[in-house]
């Protein structure tokens, strides 16, 4: 009987050790930049930010130094004993629009000089053994350099492959870079088909619950989509009459938009690229940025 307890317990040792260690295929989805006092990360549309602080881990001291999230001493109640250090977990929902919900968790971890928070936020859903993933691997500084942007966009990791695109260009975000009259894209690398397309779903959604403007056109298009034949989601929207400081800088009157999801390489990306009418276009009507990656079908007679 000893025996088989002593088998059973080592079994279930190492079934654990094999649950900690982070996937390959989620380190081959993760992309990252850094402005030095925070890193920031996209993993299946999930946007991720991990800062240390120097201060107390006790509940009074946090809630009281990161009451910007929305958050109370009172939310201090629960630990995620998945992790391998003293930590809170805080799950909160967000209603944006309807139908809209913002899903955001909160790690607080207790390292030995210092504490670091890593927060959560996704739009429709959650995942924690993604976040437990993630947590382990930025406590054991798990994730390689290799996966960090440069804050300059001469040349930019797109899921995998290297584009250059010199030195107009610039980051609105994690995977979200803009080049003024020429484009502008943002992307999430995914684990499935389902989820990517899920995710440009939800932000073609966004964009009408937003009300940027008239919509005017939309069309299922057939598109080659980093090599692989797809169907896209295209939509223009005339932005004429709508009153806002952001829409006007350049004098754009129609935003034309595509949503995409396709598989690339080992993996699947959801896209949404878009660009103005008075953008620079190539002789199939796409401005550079947007060329990079992907080419318009041509539609036989």
């Amino acid at each position: 009987m000893k025996t088989w307890f002593l088998l059973l317990l080592a079994m279930l040792m190492a079934l654990a050790e094999l649950f900690a260690q982070p996937s390959k295929s989620l380190l081959s989805r993760i992309q990252a930049v850094s402005n030095g006092t925070a890193d920031f990360f996209n993993v299946d549309g999930i946007e991720v930010t991990s800062r240390i602080y120097g201060g107390e881990f006790s509940k009074q001291n946090l809630a009281k130094q990161f009451k910007h999230f929305g958050i109370s001493e009172g939310d201090f109640t629960t630990s995620d004993s998945a992790i391998a250090y003293q930590n809170f977990y805080i799950f909160k929902k967000e209603t944006l629009y309807e139908g809209i919900v913002q899903h955001n968790a909160y790690y607080f971890v207790a390292m030995p000089d210092w504490v670091k928070i890593i927060t959560f936020a996704a739009i429709n859903k959650t995942d924690q053994t993604i976040q437990r993933e993630m947590v382990n691997l930025l406590v054991t500084n798990g994730i390689p350099f290799s996966k960090f942007q440069s804050y300059s966009t001469d040349s930019i990791d797109f899921a995998g492959r290297t584009l250059i695109l010199g030195s107009n260009c610039y980051w609105l975000g994690i995977n979200n870079v803009q080049c003024p009259y020429r484009g502008q894209m943002n992307w999430s690398v995914y684990a499935s088909l389902q989820d990517a397309a899920a995710g440009v779903e939800i932000q073609s959604a966004i964009t009408r619950l937003k009300k940027i403007g008239k919509l005017v056109s939309e069309a299922e298009v057939d598109i080659v989509f980093e090599g692989s034949p797809v169907k896209a989601k295209r939509l223009v929207y005339d932005i004429k009459g709508i009153k806002s400081l952001l829409l006007a800088v350049g004098g754009g009157k129609t935003l034309t938009i595509y949503y995409v999801a396709a598989p690339v390489r080992e993996n699947f990306v959801g896209c949404v690229m878009s660009f103005w009418n008075n953008d620079v276009k190539n002789t199939e009507g796409l401005p550079p940025l947007l060329a990079e990656v992907m080419t318009l079908k041509r539609q036989h007679p």
